[in-house]
């Protein structure tokens, strides 16, 4: 059974950071794409940052470009996103994916104070 776990989230001040965390199990985490989207209050869900199987190569939206970093552990099937420079703007909650078997995480809650 697929299941990714998110964890890292919480209530940061303008200007923070904040590291996420996901634990995947129940697939070849290696060989699988990950993404990271988010879901800011009352908005669509929308992508964040995508990194491929071996962590050579990472995408990002332009609104976090150069203060996100998305990084992976095979070793641990944990895929991580660094945010610096958080902004009011990247309140949401933040979602793990797995796009090509279209599994999601439970989500967690961002929230950055102005």
């Amino acid at each position: 059974q697929v299941h990714l776990v998110e964890s890292g989230g919480g209530l940061v001040q303008f200007g923070g950071s904040l590291r996420l965390s996901c634990i995947a199990s129940g697939f070849s985490f290696s060989s699988n794409i990950m993404n990271w989207y988010r879901q800011p209050p009352g908005k669509e869900r929308e992508f964040v940052a995508a990194i491929t199987g071996t962590g050579q190569y990472g995408n990002y939206a332009n609104s976090v470009r150069g203060r996100f970093t998305i990084s992976r552990d095979n070793a641990k099937n944990t895929v991580y996103l660094q945010m610096n420079d958080l902004k009011p703007d990247d309140t949401a909650v933040y979602f793990c994916v797995a796009p090509t078997i279209n599994a999601w995480g439970q989500g967690i809650q961002v929230t950055v104070s102005s």
